[in-house]
């Protein structure tokens, strides 16, 4: 019985080193990889193109009216701001900053907006001065230029991250309006949030 335990065992690690031989020799016989085709891949990952021409309207000085509610049954808290918006990193991605007030305190924030040209998803950052923690979201846009993303953000109240849905629209070059959904006290999800951009001229 122990004879034929030990044979089992010698014929296992055969088979296991005939097995990663033939892995070796599989990787050897495939060469080195293409740096030609890693470096073509890169580029085209790399290089801003018409779905980041789309962002271009973003581009400006912008006044802002922003109406917000913290609870859905009551009136919008309204104020105003100023957003101006730039490309950086040669024209990958649309700066945005802003300076207001919230909730009767001065509040400024930073975003970046982009394209990922892998995901092929437009893909965006926020901060801001109200809180520590950075919300990131995914989503498309259509061919009128309405842009649809999802993200997550931390909610201090549950402290759990809940879904937020940005829906930003261009009604013309020189005015766009930006709304965030969000699930409410009761769960049901509501519009939080609405900026309106008027260009400055």
């Amino acid at each position: 019985m122990k004879v034929r335990v030990w044979v089992g065992i010698v014929m296992l690690a055969g088979l296991t080193g005939a097995a990663l031989g033939a892995d070796k020799a599989k990787k050897a016989a495939a060469g080195p990889p293409d740096e030609k085709a890693m470096m073509d891949a890169m580029t085209k990952a790399g290089t801003p193109g018409d779905a980041h021409k789309k962002l271009e309207p973003l581009i400006g000085t912008f006044d802002t009216k922003v109406k917000s509610w913290m609870d859905p049954s009551k009136p919008a808290e309204e104020s105003s701001g100023t957003s101006v918006n730039k490309w950086v990193l040669g024209n990958r991605w649309v700066e945005q900053r802003f300076e207001g007030t919230f909730m009767g305190q001065p509040f400024s924030g930073i975003g970046y907006t982009g394209y990922d040209n892998v995901k092929k998803k437009y893909v965006g950052t926020w901060m801001d001065s109200a809180s520590t923690a950075m919300m990131t979201s995914m989503g498309t846009a259509d061919a009128s230029g309405k842009m649809t993303m999802v993200g997550m953000m931390d909610d201090p109240m549950t402290r759990k991250s809940m879904k937020v849905t940005t829906k930003f629209s261009m009604a013309d070059p020189d005015s766009q309006v930006m709304e965030m959904w969000c699930p409410g006290p009761t769960g049901k999800v509501y519009k939080m949030m609405e900026i309106t951009y008027t260009r400055k001229k």
